[in-house]
């Protein structure tokens, strides 16, 4: 007999709802959380938003701090630094697994979201380019075959997506980023595999870059862009 599905808990929708606004920017970097308002706006209790906000806080995507409230994370350049020296170990590692193991199939997939991708530049879709992003990035882990991996690469892959909706309000740094991944995927289609390296080391270290070593909190540094980020301060209800 087969099992009947549980439904989803308010707890778990709720950890759903604001993980995605705090990595498309609807949340910003730094912001203060209030567990009324949250509620209000997600049409459920205090308790499982303050349920969610303590899980968010387990992945790095919240910050509580005793007597003063919770906050969406943010970081220094050198933490910023940090996580694209992790970042790009990985997804080189799982790069490398990706072409050796599943080659045809990870070409394809890459392929097929850098295609999605242009369409999304093409109709201005800011949102939908950086969730696909995201999802090309991810295809280096669904097919590298190494579950460790994936799960070490998910435990930071909410900073990276909300690190690349703070970055998509410089238009320079997206435009870059695009040439690379079509660079990437033409040199795997090529049998360039050596080139990848250097490709993927320019594409993660100009994160790095972004950030001059003296910038001790990046969502204080870069108020200036805050009117230029994909924020729509509207939460889905989760019922």
């Amino acid at each position: 007999m087969k099992q009947l599905e549980r439904p989803q808990s308010l707890t778990a929708m709720a950890v759903d709802s604001l993980r995605r606004a705090i990595i498309s920017g609807d949340l910003g970097l730094g912001e203060q959380l209030s567990e009324g308002t949250l509620s209000r706006m997600l049409g459920i209790s205090k308790t499982p938003v303050r349920e969610a906000l303590q899980q968010l806080r387990n992945e790095g995507l919240v910050r509580i701090i005793p007597q003063t409230g919770s906050f969406v994370f943010t970081m220094s350049a050198h933490e910023v630094h940090e996580l694209c020296e992790l970042r790009l170990t990985l997804e080189e590692a799982a790069l490398h697994f990706a072409i050796e193991r599943n080659r045809a199939p990870f070409l394809n997939a890459l392929k097929r979201i850098v295609s999605d991708m242009e369409d999304a530049q093409e109709r201005g879709d800011i949102r939908a380019y950086l969730a696909l992003d995201t999802e090309y990035h991810a295809q280096f882990f669904d097919f590298c075959g190494n579950s460790y991996m994936a799960e070490a690469y998910s435990r930071i892959v909410g900073k990276v997506a909300a690190l690349r909706t703070h970055l998509a309000a410089r238009p320079s740094h997206t435009k870059k980023s695009m040439v690379e991944h079509r660079a990437i995927v033409k040199a795997i289609d090529d049998g360039e595999d050596e080139m990848l390296r250097d490709i993927l080391h320019r594409h993660i270290g100009r994160t790095k870059k972004s950030y001059a070593e003296n910038i001790d909190d990046i969502a204080q540094a870069d108020r200036a862009f805050d009117a230029n980020r994909p924020r729509s301060k509207q939460l889905v209800a989760v019922r």
